[in-house]
């Protein structure tokens, strides 16, 4: 049996311990260096700059415990009620942000930016691993930055995702490429022919990438239009669903009767839900 005083000295030593718990949460604030506020579709959005690029990060209704977040790659104001986000801002606390290098196709000097990004994002709290979202060419760009760092992704939402640049922009199959975009790619990429980046191992639907992905168990996920004539679903997703699961990767694919756009699904439910599965997952 505790005694009075005892009893006293424990419970005041919990007491001690809840309201450092709090002081603690309530010292963490968002302090990006020279970062300004406004707002991205109702909601407070931080603006700052890394590695020279704009980046920003937006602040859900209710923040949940742990501070997750998801990474739009590219096009982050496209379609994006179709997405998932405003349910993830608005109902699960889920801060959402963007580092602006727009159309470098997940070159390395790309991915520096994007380690830096990362990198300050941890650095001022965030959860370690963010579930990336990436539409079209922005699947690509989330596809070589995960490879690249498995260990620091909860999972990949690709949609209509590029996932083989020979397919886009290369245009060597049945879509419709990009010629210009194909000569940026080589350039970036320092390829010096169209034989050598036909040669490139670093795309989503290849050996490499998918099996390093694979052995860390990152889920993914893809939302497909069936008409898809510029990310041809035969050439880009449903590669990387096979050999995903031959390697034992847990990978859902979501159809929908569209062509390139619209991106999202009508009702984004099982969008959001992969997320926040993801994010709780990978970060206890």
């Amino acid at each position: 049996m505790i005694k009075g005083s005892m009893f006293r000295k424990r419970l005041g030593a919990v007491w001690l311990m809840l309201m450092a718990g709090c002081a603690m949460a309530e010292e963490w604030k968002m302090d990006f260096p020279e970062a300004t506020v406004d707002r991205w579709q109702g909601h407070e959005r931080h603006v700052f700059s890394v590695a020279g690029k704009k980046a920003w990060v937006v602040v859900p209704t209710q923040p949940a415990a742990g501070r997750l977040w998801t990474w739009v790659t590219e096009f982050p104001d496209a379609f994006f009620p179709r997405t998932g986000v405003p349910q993830l801002l608005k109902d699960h606390g889920i801060y959402h942000a963007h580092v602006s290098d727009f159309n470098r196709l997940g070159c390395d000097e790309q991915l520096k930016v994007m380690d830096a990004f990362y990198e300050l994002m941890v650095q001022k709290g965030f959860a370690k691993k963010p579930v990336m979202i990436g539409l079209s060419r922005g699947g690509f760009m989330a596809y070589r930055w995960a490879a690249a760092h498995p260990d620091r992704v909860a999972g990949i939402y690709g949609d209509a995702p590029v996932c083989d640049l020979k397919s886009w922009p290369g245009g060597f199959g049945k879509g419709k490429g990009s010629k210009g975009d194909w000569e940026k790619a080589k350039s970036l990429y320092g390829w010096k022919s169209d034989e050598e980046g036909k040669a490139f191992q670093g795309n989503a639907v290849d050996d490499g990438p998918l099996g390093i992905l694979a052995k860390h168990k990152v889920p993914l996920y893809h939302v497909v239009g069936d008409t898809d004539d510029v990310v041809p679903v035969a050439e880009n997703t449903a590669i990387v669903e096979r050999k995903y699961k031959q390697l034992g990767g847990e990978i859902t694919v979501m159809h929908h009767a569209a062509g390139h756009h619209p991106h999202g699904l009508d009702d984004p439910a099982p969008t959001v839900a992969f997320i926040v599965k993801a994010l709780k997952a990978a970060n206890p």
